[in-house]
């Protein structure tokens, strides 16, 4: 008695041959002059008449050939097939970490599809943006946002004022020029808020993410390890209403 993994692993082998198989059968009775043939002798009208040699074609494929192939390749495959899908019927993991269950006699095909969705959340974890490890941040417990203390700049403003070159005297006018300069008119005070996540507490969801992956693998691969269980002979049944009196 095979084990189910077994009989997936052989699954694969027999769909990939069947599809192969079938596909090539689609393209044979899409061509007509496959399944046609012909003899021709020449009879002269006397003795005089010329000979000419008898010509022929071949019949390549019948329509039984291709039924009795489609019978045999998808029968092999339904088979097969049932034999999974029959035995995860009955196959069940549990998910269980550090002992704990967390999820318990699963069937295979949800095992499957929490793998799924656990290799999404890390995607998105593995993007989420975390604090910038330049700032110290607290958290606010009004906005729920982290948020740094106060950082002061200054505000400047451009302004012209008169630079004296030359002081004037009873002789002379002075003489002057504008010159500008930044003058200090205030301070900007700013606090910076984020809503990003601190990069530990990230790592540790990231390492809980994949400590659970394993969990869940571990219970399908359990699962996996079932006895395989007695099938109907369906392939037998589908081509026998199927077909009739045809084949």
């Amino acid at each position: 008695m095979a084990k189910l993994n077994q009989v997936i692993a052989v699954e694969k082998g027999i769909k990939a041959r069947v599809y192969a198989g079938m596909t090539d059968m689609n393209k044979i009775v899409q061509k007509g002059e496959l399944f046609n043939g012909f003899n021709k002798s020449y009879r002269k009208l006397d003795e005089s008449g010329e000979d000419l040699p008898s010509e022929s074609k071949r019949v390549q494929f019948s329509a039984n050939t291709v039924l009795q192939a489609i019978e045999r390749g998808l029968s092999e495959l339904m088979t097969v097939t049932a034999r999974k899908d029959w035995t995860n019927c009955v196959a069940t993991g549990t998910v269980k970490v550090d002992g704990k269950e967390i999820v318990k006699d699963a069937p295979v095909s949800y095992l499957l599809f929490i793998e799924k969705q656990l290799n999404d959340v890390r995607t998105l974890l593995t993007n989420l943006p975390v604090l910038d490890i330049a700032e110290d941040w607290e958290k606010d417990t009004n906005s729920g946002l982290y948020k740094t203390a106060v950082t002061s700049t200054h505000r400047t403003k451009k302004v012209q004022k008169s630079l004296v070159l030359l002081a004037p005297t009873v002789e002379h006018p002075g003489q002057a020029q504008l010159i500008t300069e930044d003058m200090l008119v205030g301070y900007w005070d700013t606090v910076k808020h984020s809503g990003a996540m601190p990069k530990p507490a990230k790592e540790a969801l990231l390492q809980r993410v994949e400590k659970l992956a394993i969990a869940v693998k571990e219970a399908r691969e359990a699962a996996n390890m079932q006895d395989e269980i007695e099938v109907p002979k369906v392939g037998t049944a589908i081509f026998a209403y199927l077909y009739g009196d045809q084949a």
